[in-house]
């Protein structure tokens, strides 16, 4: 296969998990489910809004299940499918290198 017929696996991997917030967002949703609120806490930096686009991204490649619970006030909670448990092996493989760098300074 060439050309557009071949995909290479760890560019489907990344299309899925590539960016700055996704594995960070798995990463967390690995310790359990968690709230909207509770994930931007966990997460430093990020905006309501992108918090918002990864999680609908996730969602959509069947990374993350959202659940809606019909109260009131409304309670959404964010818990990791299958798929997204399948992952930890592969964070944690990252994880274990990422110990080995040097460190790298803002600035």
């Amino acid at each position: 296969m060439t050309g557009k017929d071949y995909a290479c696996p760890v560019t489907n991997a990344l299309s899925v998990i590539g960016g700055k917030w996704k594995l960070i967002i798995v990463c967390r949703l690995h310790d359990g489910t968690r709230r909207f609120g509770e994930l931007k806490r966990a997460l430093p930096g990020i905006t309501t809004r992108m918090l918002t686009r990864q999680l609908r991204e996730l969602e959509r490649d069947g990374l993350v299940h959202r659940e809606v619970f019909r109260e009131v006030p409304p309670r959404v909670e964010y818990t990791l499918t299958r798929l997204g448990v399948s992952l930890k092996p592969a964070v944690a493989a990252l994880g274990r290198w990422g110990e080995k760098l040097p460190v790298r300074r803002k600035g």
